[in-house]
């Protein structure tokens, strides 16, 4: 009985690997995004080639996907009432924080 009581729970073990997985940078897709910003398709494109939102990831087979931090990121300037050129200079720094592909 000493034995058993020296293995470790499993929810004590998975709970390393659940942090982790909460913490990965999501890929948002159109149709989500459109919700976090309530903006249409159309607005979306129209702000990123104002350099006023990120340029989205190839996902391959035409699709694409935003960084959910840089959604984020993005909606809290604007709640914060960022001027436009504030969000001109977010935009080029979360593009540069992708890396290189």
């Amino acid at each position: 009985m000493a034995a058993a009581s020296s293995i470790t729970p499993i929810k004590t073990l998975l709970n390393p690997v659940i942090e982790q997985s909460l913490s990965i940078n999501q890929l948002l897709r159109r149709p989500v995004v459109e919700a976090a910003t309530g903006w249409t398709r159309s607005t979306i494109y129209r702000n990123i080639k104002k350099q006023l939102f990120t340029k989205p990831i190839c996902l391959g087979g035409g699709r694409v996907a935003w960084p959910q931090n840089e959604v984020a990121a993005l909606n809290q300037a604007r709640i914060a009432g960022k001027s436009d050129a504030d969000i001109m200079a977010l935009v080029i720094e979360l593009e540069a924080l992708r890396g290189a592909c």
